[in-house]
């Protein structure tokens, strides 16, 4: 395969590789992929987690947000007042 990358691109992969951090464009193009698997990972489970919140949103299963918030802020304030 090969792949054409715009001057910009270029550019931004030496500059990587003159930092110290990586040896060659394969290191930098490498990390680049973990990184976009990683993405798609979290995009993933943030999709699937609106899905459950939906379907519970649907079925009515839901707390009044001034009800979380009271909640919050009063364990806050339990942990300060605990010295944690």
């Amino acid at each position: 395969m090969t792949i054409f990358l715009k001057p910009e691109q270029e550019q931004f992969i030496q500059t990587q590789i003159e930092t110290g951090k990586y040896v060659n464009a394969e290191e930098v193009v490498n990390e680049a992929f973990q990184l976009l698997k990683k993405r798609d990972r979290a995009l993933d489970e943030l999709r699937q987690k609106i899905a459950v919140g939906t379907k519970q949103i649907t079925s009515g299963q839901v707390t009044d947000g001034e009800i979380v918030f009271s909640r919050l802020q009063q364990k806050i304030h339990e942990m300060i007042e605990s010295g944690q």
